[in-house]
């Protein structure tokens, strides 16, 4: 069997879940059998929805009754390892040995220490055939979010901002808004469709009063986060309406109809943060501003990706542009913007 042309069907199905089965990995499964050398997918199917069922049930469910007695001598082909315990939804693992699947292709193991080698451990056990690391880069890839999240028990953190070509982010007058392009504000939304929450700074929400919704593209709408030590922002700002949960950070307790994590400002403002974050259970950001909240995340070295627009506006003088070092790995237009993509350095 051609292992990585399967494996790629896999990721491909799996990309569907984005977001939409977060906090959960995207997973796909595709169930093959072979006959006289040629490979017959009996069954395929993906995590479609958080609470769900997973994708190992789904593409064995979905062999028709015909090919009910292949399963058995078929292989099952899945990006992650498959889960071990109970959830909301019962363990793959279970299944795979009721239906006597003799073969499991495995693109890399999950980090989560619920299920951690305890999968593939269970089915060699259980007498099946298990192979592991087939497009194993890619299918970590994938679920970068999940491995971070378990991996550094932190959010998944992208930085986004737009700059003038004269490096730039505001004007003389905090006055961000329509720096790109209506392309790149498109694409801006179909990101915050793509991440668990989006984080801006207080100068930010007293300033341009954003909504930090999805508006411009079919998605759902992240958790947003911001940070208010001195009681700065109105109750009335946008990012209090009801069309999203909103997180404040504070150093007193304060009363609104929003949720509110106390911090301690004197200490390691960053880690309270991200464990906050991560307690929350909120795998991915992304941080969109002010320059203060960019730079703190750049000085701190704590990021994953930067995703950076330059136009070309120029501003003359204002908000100085954050510096970053870091690897780039694209390089697009977007309408009007160019639009580089960075990595940290190792």
């Amino acid at each position: 069997m051609n292992h990585e042309s399967h494996m790629k069907r896999c990721l491909d199905l799996a990309r569907q879940g984005l977001r939409n089965v977060a906090p959960n990995p995207m997973v796909g499964a595709v169930l093959v059998h072979e006959d006289q050398g040629s490979d017959i997918i009996l069954g395929e199917g993906f995590h479609e929805q958080y609470g769900s069922a997973h994708a190992e049930r789904n593409a064995i469910n979905a062999v028709s009754d015909k090919d009910f007695s292949l399963r058995s001598e078929s292989t099952l082909y899945v990006n992650l390892e498959p889960c071990t315990h109970e959830g909301k939804q019962p363990p793959c693992i279970d299944l795979i040995i009721e239906y006597k699947i003799p073969k499991v292709i495995i693109g890399v193991e999950d980090p989560n220490p619920l299920v951690n080698l305890d999968g593939i451990r269970k089915l060699k056990e259980n007498g099946v055939v298990v192979v592991t690391g087939v497009l194993e880069q890619e299918c970590r890839s994938l679920n970068k979010r999940f491995y971070t999240f378990h991996e550094k028990k932190r959010p998944y953190i992208i930085l986004k901002w737009a700059e003038t070509k004269d490096g730039f982010i505001a004007d003389s007058d905090n006055n961000s808004k329509w720096i790109s392009s209506p392309e790149s504000r498109k694409l801006v939304h179909r990101w915050r469709s793509e991440e668990m929450g989006i984080m801006v700074g207080t100068n930010t929400v007293v300033y341009d009063n954003p909504l930090l919704t999805v508006r411009d593209w079919n998605g759902m709408n992240p958790v947003r986060i911001t940070i208010d030590k001195s009681g700065r922002i109105d109750p009335s700002s946008n990012i209090f309406n009801d069309e999203a949960r909103t997180l404040i950070f504070v150093d007193v307790n304060a009363s609104n109809k929003n949720d509110t994590i106390v911090i301690d400002f004197k200490k390691d403002t960053m880690g309270q943060i991200l464990n906050s974050l991560y307690e929350e259970e909120i795998q991915s950001i992304i941080v969109e501003g002010g320059s203060l909240m960019l730079r703190s995340f750049i000085d701190a070295k704590i990021w994953d990706e930067a995703r950076v627009f330059t136009t070309d506006k120029t501003f003359g003088n204002g908000i100085e542009a954050p510096e970053i070092d870091g690897v780039e790995i694209e390089n697009d237009r977007i309408g009007k913007d160019v639009l580089k993509i960075l990595i940290p350095k190792d």
